[in-house]
């Protein structure tokens, strides 16, 4: 993904996905609860959130909460929608397994241009299953 110049990796997109998800379900964001969530060391997601902050995702006070920028939560909401497609289409219409499905859908998001997940959407859509 490529934003105002500023490259996005695979392994940036599953950070600021994993603070999106978080802040849907709690009011604050930590580090420790983005290293808990994409089981990884705490230095690890540091680094992270210091190359996304850097780039403008995301805001972070040092011992402080997460939270993502306009930018950031753009980013991370079509990754969301992403996810959600796929792992709603391997799932729904293909019968992975659900926990198959939710790691595979994971792996795949980052790979596939929107013009495809849209159009996938779409199909699942026009079979009864609606995205989000």
């Amino acid at each position: 993904m490529n934003t105002k110049n500023n490259t996005v990796t695979s392994s940036l997109e599953d950070y600021l996905e994993a603070i999106y998800f978080l802040s849907l379900k709690e009011t604050e964001v930590r580090v420790t609860d983005v290293a808990i969530n994409l089981n990884i060391s705490k230095p690890s997601v540091n680094k992270a959130i210091n190359i996304l902050k850097e780039k403008g995702y995301v805001e972070h006070e040092k011992y402080g909460s997460l939270s993502l920028t306009e930018s950031g939560a753009k980013i991370a909401k079509e990754i969301a929608f992403r996810h959600h497609t796929l792992k709603n289409f391997l799932h729904n219409i293909l019968g992975v397994e659900d926990s198959i499905a939710e790691e595979e859908a994971c792996s795949i998001e980052h790979h596939m241009s929107l013009d495809t997940i849209q159009k996938i959407a779409a199909l699942a859509e026009n079979l009864g299953y609606k995205s989000e």
